[in-house]
């Protein structure tokens, strides 16, 4: 019997000395860890405290050199990474947060570079929305790889990353219940193409914030889970209205399941997850049932209910004299980037959950700083007004504002209809 062992031992050794000489590799395999993997649907199984992670067979290379991931469910929190990692990262730990890896996180758009602490990147992405990954060039002598992302096929930016000698494997972290994604690890990204789509398609940059809102040309779409009040999805445009541009409409494409739908003004650091005009320093008209909302939870008998077709609009009736901050020096709104925000904001663009907690003490920081500044509101359905109603107006002036609420609602919005 030992004979016999000895004999395998020996065939096994020989076998292997062959392999090595024709240059026979066994196949890589995937690998992934509290991940379903159903075809190239990657879903969440864990607690919700663990991270999952799956790391792909193969390698970018110059043959294979970009990937995308489709957010099918953003569960719980949307705590999906896409990004690179080596062949044995660990894989209860997000991509990104070890040395050699880097990630884009779409529950708050930022990069993780071989760092559990991230920096601003991007736009949040929720569902519906792709995220890309690619290489630009490798720099084998350097050691360094440069790491593009993209989001819905327009790329975002790009990171310097540390090499290694196998290469950078394309990776999936996850992070919460109910988190669901498509994998195509063979995507092709085609810079000539994203640039005439970028042209003639993308209005994401008239969109300052968008929760829960998907934004494709002028029409928006509710990708929230629409089971409860916190799940507002919200759109606020990057600049404020002015006195030469006062007014924006809404036309309701679809009512969704129930048209909680909602067109307002509502200051630059308004919460996510609240609706227009239930909080301080907004103010809005609700499609489905008529009311006006100024600031409170409460709404006033206001118009009529708004219908699929509907177009709803809002603006300021200015007054004569009226100059609204940085107004006077031109219409050049983009220095209204830097000014001061209000204490405890990092970054109001990509505003997170911390924002939301010091709300109060925004709110007396933005009634200092209307006083004196009153403007009226009005409202319009289908061309006719509703009615007014005089709104304070905080530091950096009102932005036009859209709510939505419940499954397959959409909007097409017109920020512009009476320019000048």
């Amino acid at each position: 019997m030992d004979d016999i062992n000895l004999h395998h031992r020996f065939l096994n050794w020989r076998r292997r000395i062959r392999e090595r000489e024709m240059g026979e590799v066994r196949p890589a395999q995937e690998r992934f860890m509290r991940l379903l993997k159903n075809g190239d649907i990657l879903s969440y199984q864990g607690n919700s405290d663990e991270v999952g992670c799956y790391v792909a067979p193969q390698p970018l290379s110059k043959g294979t050199c970009y990937f995308e991931v489709t957010i099918v469910d953003t569960g719980l929190r949307g705590t999906i990474a896409v990004g690179l990692v080596p062949r044995f990262y660990r894989l209860d730990h997000q991509p990104g947060w070890l040395p050699y890896s880097v990630a884009y996180h779409a529950v708050n758009g930022k990069l993780y570079n071989g760092n559990p602490l991230g920096q601003q990147f991007g736009p949040q992405c929720v569902r519906g929305d792709r995220i890309g990954c690619g290489i630009h060039s490798e720099n084998p002598a350097a050691g360094i790889t440069t790491v593009f992302f993209t989001k819905n096929g327009r790329e975002v930016g790009s990171a310097e990353v540390p090499g290694t000698t196998e290469g950078l494997f394309p990776a999936v972290g996850m992070h919460s219940l109910g988190e669901v994604a498509r994998v195509d690890l063979q995507a092709q990204w085609l810079l000539e193409e994203d640039e005439s789509m970028m042209m003639v398609d993308s209005h994401e940059d008239d969109w300052g914030r968008l929760f829960d809102v998907r934004a494709s040309g002028t029409l928006l779409e509710y990708v929230g889970k629409g089971k409860s009040i916190m799940d507002v999805g919200l759109a606020q445009a990057r600049l404020p209205l002015t006195t030469h541009c006062h007014y924006f409409e809404v036309e309701i494409v679809d009512a969704g399941e129930k048209c909680y739908i909602a067109l307002g003004l509502a200051r630059r650091d308004y919460p996510k997850n609240r609706h227009p005009g239930w909080s301080r320093g907004s103010v809005a008209y609700h499609a489905d049932d008529g009311k006006l909302f100024h600031g409170s939870g409460v709404g006033d008998a206001f118009g009529p209910r708004c219908l699929k077709g509907d177009i709803m609009g809002c603006g300021i009736m200015f007054p004569r004299d009226y100059i609204l901050d940085g107004e006077a020096d031109g219409d050049n709104w983009e220095r209204l980037e830097d000014q001061p925000r209000l204490e405890g904001i990092q970054n109001v663009l990509y505003l997170n959950d911390e924002g939301e907690e010091e709300e109060e003490e925004g709110d007396m920081e933005m009634e200092r700083g209307q006083e004196g500044r009153k403007v009226a509101v009005f409202f319009t359905r289908n061309g006719k007004l509703m009615g007014r109603r005089e709104v304070g107006v905080p530091l950096g002036g009102l932005y036009p504002t859209v709510g939505m609420l419940s499954s397959g609602e959409k909007v097409k919005v017109d920020l512009h209809p009476l320019s000048g």
